[in-house]
């Protein structure tokens, strides 16, 4: 593992600014709670560019579902955030690819793998935020989960995807989940989706956040 500072590898650098500019200048609806966390975020990501923050980046990892990385990059390059675009293709070939759970349900280890940009843990180290990329292959369903003590966004890059089927996340929009909310994603059956996230929350649960799927209950009959 080599550690750097972010003035030492200037790519690191321009993605921490394109993630800046996008929670900068995302519509929030109207929503005052949004535009909260999109501010509260973009004043982490500036401290952490403030501070010349350390970097540290390990040996790559790959999982199944990056073979469709290529293409949810070329249909990220068509919208409003193609820098944002081009600045993860310059840092893709460092990326650690991971699944995040103990056990992963049957199937969905082909289908679905994250990789964490800026955290407790790295590749850029900050204690206040977490930033990440999180890539779908088509037809995937992300079951049901939620994060304790955690506000969460994630900003659609390429594909469609709905949550809790509420309705439909085309590239540029914001899909936001407070603290414990549960959440299940499904993706499109004809494209890959490739979302950035941002966790905020206290040091103590950014550093030790885990992460169960949840099983909705059976129901029972009527003599049950």
């Amino acid at each position: 593992m080599t550690e750097n500072r972010l003035s030492d590898i200037p790519d690191w650098l321009y993605l921490l600014r394109e993630f800046y500019e996008i929670y900068r200048y995302l519509p929030s609806g109207g929503s005052s709670v949004i535009r909260a966390h999109q501010r509260a975020v973009r004043e982490a990501v500036s401290r952490v560019m403030q501070s010349n923050a350390t970097v540290k980046v390990g040996d790559p990892q790959d999982k199944p579902v990056i073979v469709h990385f290529r293409r949810a990059l070329d249909e990220g390059r068509r919208e409003r955030h193609a820098d944002m675009i081009r600045g993860f293709d310059a840092i893709r070939s460092t990326l650690n690819w991971q699944y995040g759970y103990e056990k992963v349900p049957r199937g969905l280890e082909k289908k679905y793998a994250y990789a964490e940009l800026c955290g407790p843990y790295g590749p850029v180290i900050s204690e206040e935020v977490i930033l990440g990329l999180v890539l779908f292959a088509p037809g995937c369903t992300y079951p049901a989960h939620a994060h304790d003590g955690i506000t969460e966004s994630y900003i659609c890059l390429s594909g469609a995807v709905s949550e809790n089927h509420q309705g439909v996340y085309a590239p540029g929009s914001l899909i936001f989940n407070p603290p414990g909310q549960l959440h299940r994603i499904t993706v499109s059956d004809r494209e890959p989706a490739l979302m950035a996230y941002a966790w905020i929350g206290p040091p103590e649960k950014l550093a030790d956040q885990k992460m169960v799927f949840t099983r909705t209950p059976a129901r029972k009959n009527k003599d049950g």
